[in-house]
């Protein structure tokens, strides 16, 4: 990823409440095409309701979110469709059809989304399902005949399938073991570079935000306190993001209990 590459995405001042609730308080972010950054920060911080502003499932009440200098914010239903197409996502928890073979779960968006024919679409996936090691028999099993590390990768390969130029990972390694998480690191990396896709991930896991961020930024509060290369994470001379990446109890981020 050049740092003289364009802007993907870009994020600016961007507010979102649930009535008394701020939740995004002036997020401001930009993305470089090719670029993969992670968001880090706790739980109830904003992370999800970032992604959803992104996609256009939420509608801010004030500022700019552009994709391709697009603005998406009140974006109209036929234009936010096409720049959809732009999209792929890796849900919290794989998020399979239970319903569906392996190899339908993938190629799920090229049938539904694109219109492609059933044996066009098998071969993408069988292929798909190849590009993050699994054998093209399981393209053939239901999800439930799957551990959670395989639901994982056919998760991945359903969110490369369209071969898209974004991709977002929520919690991607979620519910591993840290074997399994690291294996999904670094097919997240092998993937998303084969297809110089632009990333945008959220996480907790701090060994999969190291391994693969180019940048990485720390929601708070409703605002990004700190944007860094991920080699800088450690030495970032904030103390906000020292306390969340040591997970200690003491420091400046107080838990809030609720009622």
């Amino acid at each position: 990823m050049s740092m003289t590459a364009p802007a993907k995405i870009v994020l600016s001042d961007v507010h979102k409440s649930f009535g008394k609730k701020v939740v995004l308080d002036g997020a401001d972010l930009s993305i470089a095409q090719g670029e993969s950054v992670v968001i880090i920060g706790g739980s109830g911080t904003g992370k999800s309701v970032l992604l959803k502003s992104i996609l256009g499932i939420l509608r801010p009440e004030k500022g700019s979110i552009k994709v391709d200098g697009q603005e998406v914010i009140g974006m109209g239903a036929k234009a936010r469709d096409r720049m959809m197409l732009k999209f792929g996502m890796l849900f919290q928890g794989a998020a399979l059809f239970d319903s569906l073979k392996v190899w339908q779960n993938v190629a799920f968006g090229l049938i539904q989304g694109r219109g492609m024919e059933r044996e066009q679409a098998h071969a993408i996936a069988i292929e798909k399902l190849a590009q993050v090691g699994l054998a093209e028999s399981a393209g053939e099993l239901f999800p439930a005949e799957l551990s959670g590390g395989m639901q994982k990768r056919v998760a991945l390969a359903r969110a490369i399938a369209t071969s898209p130029e974004i991709i977002f990972f929520d919690e991607p390694t979620t519910g591993l073991d840290p074997i399994m998480a690291d294996v999904i690191n670094d097919l997240i990396v092998k993937c998303t570079k084969e297809l110089g896709a632009t990333t945008l991930s959220i996480t907790h896991d701090m060994a999969s935000a190291r391994k693969i961020a180019d940048r990485i930024a720390m929601l708070y509060k409703g605002r990004l306190i700190w944007v860094g290369p991920a080699k800088d994470i450690d030495h970032s001379g904030n103390e906000f993001v020292d306390q969340f990446i040591h997970g200690r109890a003491d420091g400046p981020i107080k838990m809030e209990l609720r009622a």
